[in-house]
């Protein structure tokens, strides 16, 4: 009998992408599916930035870059992030990532061992609990409540470190929940942290460019006096519609940078050539389809609110980032993960369950709305008639 490290004996998944495959089939079989469940953009690849992997191919760059990224392109990442958090990054500590999930990945592993501690939120991201339980270090959850509009409080964040605490995620504008964690409160946590020199932060902002009603994001990484200890995660997927070509990067601290370029050396060597063309033809070019589509985002925002909260026993809060609303189900009765799948299974919507997030989701649904506005009506449509019956 074979037998594998006992990590794999605790790693978990995506159960969106479980979700979606499900969705798939029925969707196969003729049923009229109507999917919320996977957090992708609908929208296509802006047409300048598949040009730009094209002409890289017939341009010839067809080989290795270096591990971390072509330099131009790191040089970029700099750039945009001085023009939406006013810092600028040495292009040394960038490495470019075949997707978001891999700086997790690599921070995780970089913290993550038996004895050690690591802060997440709950609910949240559930590759993050996943990844720490493969470690063997012990996952340690940051409530995200609804009642402080799903952002994280930073004194009880800070409660939970103790001295085995070796790594703290977070993660605004928040998957699942929309929720955007206030600056005020955001300075508090870093205040806090400067008592914790010890302790590594991992900022997820994925979403940074996905914010509403001019709301501004704030980045960790504004924040001089954690940036020795701050791994920023960013990318393309979500900003450029680009989820499939697998592109992220991360901003690395002087102190684990090498670190970094050596997991990259030992595990993928190199971001695909023609992606990394694109994505700097992403951040350089025009952004007209970027704003175009987040007004198409808040419209549908406005559509799933107000739908939501029309449900018999269903409540559901504004989200100001992302591409997600959270409603609570609490008062239909039902348990989540069975309404998402009686919603998948019988009226041919997908959703996921709450607590595929997190213990902490029950009494929730993830909805992404990243599907037309006609579509998601005919959705809350549907939902409301099964809700009444």
């Amino acid at each position: 009998m074979l037998k594998t490290t006992s990590g794999f004996d605790r790693i978990g998944e995506e159960n969106a992408f479980a979700v979606l495959a499900r969705a798939t089939e029925l969707a196969s079989q003729g049923r009229d599916i109507i999917n919320l469940g996977i957090g992708q953009p609908d929208f296509k690849t802006p047409e300048h930035i598949v040009e730009a992997a094209v002409k890289a191919l017939k341009d010839g760059h067809h080989g290795y870059t270096p591990s971390t990224g072509i330099l131009p392109l790191r040089e970029a990442v700099c750039q945009d992030l001085l023009t939406h958090s006013g810092v600028e990054p040495n292009p040394d500590n960038v490495v470019i990532v075949p997707g978001g999930k891999v700086t997790m990945f690599m921070a995780i592993l970089m913290f993550g061992e038996p004895g050690a501690e690591i802060l997440y939120p709950d609910p949240g991201f559930p590759i993050y609990r996943s990844m720490i339980e493969f470690t063997g270090a012990k996952p340690v959850p940051i409530p995200i409540r609804e009642e402080n509009e799903f952002a994280f409080s930073a004194e009880e964040t800070l409660s939970l470190i103790t001295p085995k605490t070796r790594l703290i995620i977070l993660n605004s504008p928040a998957n699942p929940t929309g929720g955007v964690t206030p600056r005020s409160e955001i300075e508090k946590l870093v205040k806090g942290l400067e008592a914790h020199p010890d302790v590594a932060i991992l900022s997820d902002e994925i979403y940074s460019r996905m914010t509403y009603e001019g709301l501004a994001h704030t980045s960790l990484l504004e924040f001089e006096s954690i940036r020795d200890r701050l791994i920023l995660l960013n990318g393309w997927s979500k900003t450029w519609a680009m989820t499939g070509w697998r592109m992220g990067y991360a901003v690395w601290p002087d102190a684990l940078i090498d670190k970094a370029r050596k997991l990259a050396v030992n595990c993928w060597s190199c971001v695909n050539a023609p992606a990394q063309f694109a994505g700097l033809a992403a951040m350089t070019g025009p952004q007209t389809a970027v704003d175009a589509m987040m007004e198409e985002f808040d419209r549908r925002r406005k559509i799933v609110v107000n739908g939501l909260n029309e449900l018999p026993g269903i409540t559901c809060r504004t989200p100001m980032g992302a591409f997600y609303a959270f409603p609570n189900i609490t008062e239909t009765g039902w348990k989540s993960k069975e309404l998402a799948k009686v919603l998948l299974e019988e009226v041919g919507i997908a959703v996921v369950g709450g607590p595929d997030f997190g213990s902490l989701g029950e009494g929730y649904i993830r909805l992404s709305y990243a599907n037309s506005a006609e579509n998601i009506q005919r959705a809350i449509t549907r939902i409301g008639a099964f809700l009444g019956e």
